[in-house]
């Protein structure tokens, strides 16, 4: 909503010295988002004054119509003489009132006039189009043409009102009342405190029998209609300029006087208005739903097929409205203006000859009905943003009132003695509030007397002492309970006034053991030098195929969307791999080469007995077993971690050569994440998709007892590298945070810090070629008994001298006892222990033994 601070003053007598900077500070700290101040007519410097065209010389060598003028400006120019001007549009003549600016004015933008030799002829300034005023559309299309009332060398500027600041206030759905004047005006008189002058408060003639009848058939749709009729309208007659001026600066374009004066009204007051050609209009005017297929042709000249569940205007030959949408071209008010058009001859005809007799509806529709009309039929306009968002049903009556005013004010018409109002019954809405409401909303302590004022200002009648009364006024539809009230209250205020205060939440609700450890593992994986990558949850069949799965494989199973973001992506993850892979690409494309992502979040595992889902209720809290029911369809959503890694692992320098990331680096993200639950991992080799079937790793946690498959990592199998297009040798890792949760000891422990010395026993044990690494140290471990505080495997060996099919596993032991230092007895005992129960259980036999 666009508002000229000129008009806005007509209705708050604000100080002289308040700018529109200053309006709009006051406005913003009252709840409104006043988004710019615009200066117009800025930097605007006469002489701008009134001319009247003398002669008109057409100049014919040139490629396009010239014309050599003459105009009086009276002393304007300081000689009296006429003044000479080039100029090029067609749409003025001899004695036509035009808008002059003379040598030495500047306009708009910083466009200085002076005069200059064109076409042969010297121009001693020039002749005004609105663009080159700063007014916006006219309608015209070219040069302003005043009225022949106005004197030669009047001020322009002034007669014009070129130079005013204009608010731009961007309207919430729920402060419609702000989409007039009359509403922005009242929020200014609050904010300044100065009364307010209502326009809608004005003598309104009580209905009669003798109005133009009206049958509304849908009290629900249309609970207020008020029609009134204006005769004896002069078809010549024009909109005069401080009406045009209003509607340009409130980012309208003047049409004609008729349609001009209903959309300054509906500025003014709020409440959209349509004048119908009374001549046009047969027998009596109903209010109904529309019959299928009934057909109508709007203003715009579309013809539209209307639905049964638009409320449309009708006379006794059918639909001649969309109601609170926009009016029927059969019955469109015809300007003496036009001449010629696409229309009907009986139609051009009757535009030539103008209207003289105006019906003018002025009703309040039901907002639903209308806003679902609107986007039915895609006709989106004045009238329907305001009845959407709620227009006060009790001003329709003076709103008819003041455009009968203005039609017999400036178009000589008389108005007609009959009324019809025709109105469902309702009753005022009230709310029953404790005084004391919006402190304890606010935690400020506002008061009774502050509280009944700032509702009193804002058009409540209030009653009541610790229990308020409240009668909302009919212009704020939005007030609906006691919540609203409090913040009304609170932003007339100023939410600046609110203090700042932290909440404080109940002892013992922090986050959950799960919450913790899906942090924890975060922060493990980004102090290891990893990225984090948040990515949809959503996924593709095409993007399933590429990680080379089985068709029988659960990660194939996928909770499809109705309605996705992306037709290639039409189902949430199963697994994490898809997305990291797809991030992955993008930053190896844009030159990062040296990548290590990782990504912790829920997939959607569907185990195909989910129930089907039921509709939760709107006007109630769900009992615990529809909750339960919904539970039910929902499927199993475990919590997962993932990482990808390419490139270098350890960057080349003077400390050394560097490495690249390999299938040990994805394993090693599996143990940080599983340390921070306590749990050590069990390493095995797997053949699993994506991963190669020769360097991936299954990883094995105790849950409940059991060793349990809880995640693998290792190095991409080739063709799923090829299909996403990842650097060779990507590594990745997926590990079900759940499950490493359940095999989790709960809180971890601190290590004890011994302040013994540790005894060092190193052992090379040699294997079969296929005998893992993990069972030889996990049997050495537990051999080892409580001694061992650590296990390091620093060398593996394969060569001829320990024969085909043979390797050699070198183990760092470190012993330490809580309370003593050990001998190296009880060391080389517990390494001898160690070595025996790897013998028996691996076939380990010492290196060189």
């Amino acid at each position: 909503m666009r508002a000229p601070l000129s008009w806005l003053r007509e209705y708050v007598e604000l100080p002289a010295t308040e700018t529109g900077r200053d309006v709009q500070a006051r406005l913003i700290s009252a709840g409104l988002e006043v988004e710019t101040v615009e200066q117009v007519g800025a930097g605007l410097k006469g002489p701008l004054v009134v001319g009247k065209v003398l002669t008109v010389e057409e100049l014919t060598e040139f490629k396009k119509p010239i014309r050599f003028c003459t105009l009086d400006v009276g002393d304007a120019n300081g000689t009296g003489e006429p003044q000479e001007v080039i100029c090029g549009a067609r749409n003025f003549a001899v004695g036509d009132k035009v808008v002059v600016v003379l040598p030495g004015a500047v306009l708009a933008g910083g466009f200085e006039i002076s005069a200059r030799k064109t076409y042969g002829r010297t121009s001693h300034g020039m002749i005004c189009s609105s663009a080159e005023l700063g007014m916006g559309d006219d309608g015209s299309g070219g040069i302003v043409v005043l009225p022949p009332e106005y004197e030669v060398g009047t001020d322009a500027v002034e007669l014009l009102q070129l130079v005013d600041e204009v608010l731009d206030i961007a309207v919430t759905p729920d402060r419609g009342y702000c989409l007039s004047m009359r509403g922005i005006a009242r929020e200014t008189a609050i904010s300044y405190g100065l009364p307010l002058r209502d326009p809608a408060l004005i003598d309104v003639p009580a209905p009669n029998s003798f109005g133009h009848r009206v049958e509304v058939a849908d009290p629900v749709g249309c609970d207020h209609f008020t029609m009134r009729t204006v005769t004896g309208l002069d078809p010549e007659a024009r909109s005069p300029i401080w009406l045009k001026r209003r509607l340009q600066k409130a980012g309208m374009r003047p049409i004609s006087l008729a349609v001009d004066i209903t959309n300054y009204v509906m500025l003014e007051i709020g409440q959209p208005l349509h004048a119908y050609d009374r001549k046009l209009v047969d027998g009596t005017i109903g209010v109904r739903r529309a019959e299928p297929g009934e057909e109508l042709t709007t203003l715009d000249g579309v013809k539209r097929v209307l639905d049964p569940a638009d409320l449309v205007i009708t006379d006794e030959r059918g639909p001649i409205g969309l109601a609170g949408v926009m009016g029927g071209a059969d019955t469109e008010i015809a300007d003496a203006e036009i001449v010629a058009s696409p229309l009907s001859s009986s139609a051009a005809e009757r535009a030539a000859r103008g209207t003289t007799e105006v019906v003018v509806e002025a009703a309040h529709f039901d907002p639903v009905g209308v806003a679902r009309t609107a986007r039915r039929h895609k006709l989106s306009s004045e009238a329907s943003r305001r009845f959407e968002r709620g227009v006060d049903p009790h001003a329709a009556a003076a709103a008819a009132q003041r455009t009968v005013d203005l039609l017999v004010l400036l178009a000589g018409g008389s108005a007609a003695a009959g009324v019809t109002e025709v109105v469902a019954p309702s009753g005022p809405h009230t709310i029953t509030m404790a005084a004391d409401h919006p402190d304890k909303v606010a935690g400020v302590g506002y008061g009774r007397e502050t509280v009944v004022r700032r509702l009193q200002e804002i058009g409540c009648d209030v009653s009541g002492q610790d229990d308020l009364i409240v009668t909302v006024p009919s212009w704020r539809p939005d007030l609906r309970e006691i919540n609203d009230l409090a913040e009304e209250v609170i932003r007339l205020e100023g939410y600046e006034n609110l203090p700042s205060t932290l909440p404080r939440p109940s002892s013992g609700r922090g986050l959950t053991g799960r919450q913790r450890l899906h942090r924890r593992a975060g922060r493990a994986l980004a102090g290891a030098g990893y990225v984090e990558a948040l990515n949809y949850p959503f996924v593709g069949g095409a993007q399933l195929d590429q990680l080379d799965l089985p068709a029988d494989d659960d990660r194939r199973r996928t909770v499809a969307l109705v309605n996705p973001l992306a037709d290639t992506e039409p189902a949430m993850r199963t697994t994490l791999l898809p997305g990291l892979f797809g991030a992955l690409r993008r930053n190896d494309g844009r030159g990062s080469h040296d990548l290590a992502l990782f990504e912790t979040g829920l997939v959607f595992r569907p185990t195909g007995e989910e129930s089907a889902p039921v509709r939760l209720p709107v006007d109630r809290r769900p009992t615990d077993e529809e909750i339960a029911s919904l539970d039910a369809a929902l499927p199993r959503q475990p919590r997962r971690a993932a990482v990808v890694l390419a490139g270098a692992r350890e960057q080349a320098g003077w400390w050394g050569k560097g490495r690249p990331a390999d299938w040990a680096d994805a394993v090693e993200a599996a143990r940080t994440v599983a340390a921070e639950a306590g749990v050590e991992l069990t390493v095995k080799a797997d053949q699993h998709a994506p991963w190669h079937p020769g360097r991936c790793a299954a990883l094995y946690a105790t849950v409940d007892g059991e060793p349990t498959l809880v995640g693998h990592a290792g190095e991409l199998h080739p063709r799923v590298i090829k299909a996403y297009g990842l650097p060779e040798r990507t590594c990745a890792m997926e590990i079900d945070l759940d499950l490493v949760e359940r095999a989790g000891t709960g809180a971890l422990t601190a290590p004890r810090i011994s302040t013994f010395p540790v005894a060092t026993q190193d052992v090379a044990l040699v294997v079969g070629q296929d005998v893992p690494a993990a069972d030889v140290e996990r049997a050495l471990h537990e051999g080892a008994g409580e001694l061992l505080e650590s296990i390091r495997l620093f060398d593996v060996f394969t060569g001829e001298q320990l024969g085909g099919g043979r390797k050699s596993l070198a183990y760092a032991l470190r012993f330490r006892a809580a309370d003593r230092t050990l001998t190296v007895e009880e060391a080389s005992a517990a390494r001898d222990a160690a070595v025996a129960l790897a013998a028996e259980r691996t076939g380990a036999v010492l290196r060189g033994a």
